[in-house]
């Protein structure tokens, strides 16, 4: 059985490695010219509600890892709900905001507290338990 869970998980990663590496392929194809009044030291993603933390994955629609953190995401948000943001930004369609979030690789997870402040980044598949833990070590019952 450890093996079977072994392999399973090696697969994972091999898939978000892959798509990691196509999205930073079709984020530099896309845009490679910067020009000097784009680039800023401290770019601070938008807040939607300033009194909640947030928690945000950048992925795609069709990403097998992205897929398999959807309903994990869905249930945060139920079980959450009122205490935590949580929000699902598709990368591939709106390639601007993995360059606004600085990410490499998909899924990645961030983690906001209530003042807007990054806490914590998780590139990959990010289960619920890891997930809950992270939370509740922010504070966040």
């Amino acid at each position: 059985m450890a093996g079977k869970v072994t392999k399973i998980v090696i697969v994972a990663v091999l898939i978000a490695a892959v798509c990691g590496i196509i999205l930073y392929k079709h984020i530099r194809s896309t845009d490679l010219s910067l020009d000097n009044t784009q680039v800023t030291t401290n770019v601070k993603p938008q807040r939607i509600n300033k009194a909640l933390p947030r928690l945000v994955d950048l992925g795609a629609d069709k990403c097998i890892p992205c897929k398999m953190m959807a309903p994990i995401l869905e249930e945060l948000k139920k079980e959450y709900a009122g205490r935590l943001e949580v929000e699902f930004i598709d990368v591939w369609k709106n390639p601007d905001e993995a360059k606004k979030y600085k990410i490499n690789i998909i899924p990645t997870q961030i983690f906001y507290d209530a003042k807007g402040k990054e806490t914590f980044r998780h590139s990959g598949f990010f289960s619920d338990i890891d997930i809950v833990t992270k939370l509740s070590e922010m504070g966040i019952k």
